[in-house]
């Protein structure tokens, strides 16, 4: 029996080389703008949606490509509105995405890799370890996805998107720019770089290599202590670049771009509750253009990582407002279906 022969993923190409197709098999190069369009724009599934290019062009753009569009395999909604879904990728591998709706937004969280490396000892996802790197269009279609959730289930458009969900963006670096290109580009779904948000553990060499490439969306950086033994005992990365290389690469980045970043912090219960840490951030704050999202932790377990007393928080903000510094305290959202932060696991 003949072996199958494994269709190239069309999306994996650029328009200039899906023109080098037609014009091979003597079509119009024009014919690529419409698919490419088809692809980016509209965001089709199956070539049998391109309906304005015939069908024997369809006929035969299936006999050489595919579309490896992501599935959503499960969705859950939690009482709050917000709405997670473990979506299947092409090679059966799953991730998580998440949309939080609010008064005015509507936000999706999306996953750069199938588990993490890092081993932040704190998250569910690194528990997983590294799979693999998701592409640019398994990115995109996450995004798509959630569009479509907060048209249905809102009626109200996609405003925000952030690069928290799963795995660490840095880490897939070529693929998520190409993403948020995809995302963002006239030709693509057209969205403000200013509505993104790339959130990362800190890897200072990386942080550098987004000031340079010029990136117009936002930076988020995952601190959690500003004390390097604190930081160090929950994220090994930071024995490899401490806080002061972080605050370094930060402070070029602000340099080149001219935009503040936002430190992600969770306060835990007998771990950074204390008004030495509080005082530590704030000075941290000070070598760097910064502001502070303070977020409620959601416990992933019955180990020594648990939830902070409110108190401890209103102690943060007081400490951090009383420096100058903008603070958000930020109450988690999706717990009851494991969507909060840190949550992400694929328990399906």
């Amino acid at each position: 029996m003949e072996a199958q022969v494994k269709k190239q993923d069309i999306r994996k190409l650029s328009l200039e080389e899906i023109q080098d197709f037609f014009v091979s098999i003597g079509d119009k190069a024009f014919r690529a703008k419409q698919v490419y369009e088809w692809l980016w724009k509209k965001s089709a599934k199956d070539f049998d949606q391109m309906t304005n290019i015939s069908l024997q062009t369809r006929e035969l753009l299936k006999e050489h490509f595919a579309i490896n569009h992501i599935k959503v395999d499960e969705m859950q909604r939690s009482s709050d509105g917000t709405i997670k879904n473990a979506v299947k990728l092409h090679d059966g591998m799953i991730v998580e995405s998440v949309l939080i709706p609010t008064e005015s937004r509507i936000t999706a969280c999306i996953s750069s890799q199938v588990g993490c490396s890092l081993d932040c000892n704190f998250c569910a996802t690194a528990r997983l370890k590294r799979m693999r790197n998701l592409n640019a269009d398994e990115i995109y279609d996450q995004v798509v996805a959630i569009k479509d959730e907060g048209e249905l289930y809102f009626d109200r458009p996609l405003t925000n998107i952030v690069y928290m969900g799963m795995g660490e963006p840095l880490l897939n670096y070529k693929n998520v720019l190409e993403s948020i290109d995809k995302i963002t580009s006239p030709d693509g779904l057209g969205m403000s770089p200013k509505r993104i948000t790339l959130s990362t553990v800190g890897i200072p060499k990386m942080i550098k290599q987004l000031a340079d490439d010029e990136v117009k969306f936002n930076l988020a950086v995952s601190l959690h202590s500003a004390i390097d033994e604190t930081r160090s005992k929950m994220m090994p990365i930071n024995d490899k670049s401490n806080l002061a290389e972080l605050a370094e690469s930060l402070q070029y980045w602000h340099r080149k771009t001219g935009r503040k970043i936002t430190f992600e912090y969770v306060v835990w219960k007998n771990i950074n509750d204390d008004e030495r840490h509080a005082k530590a951030l704030a000075k941290y704050c000070g070598k760097v253009a910064s502001k502070v999202n303070i977020i409620e932790y959601n416990p992933i377990d019955d180990g020594e990582y648990q939830q902070a007393d409110p108190k401890s928080l209103d102690m943060y903000q007081r400490i951090l407002e009383a420096k100058g510094i903008i603070v958000n305290v930020r109450r988690s959202r999706g717990k009851d279906i494991d969507a909060a932060c840190g949550q992400l696991a694929n328990k399906s």
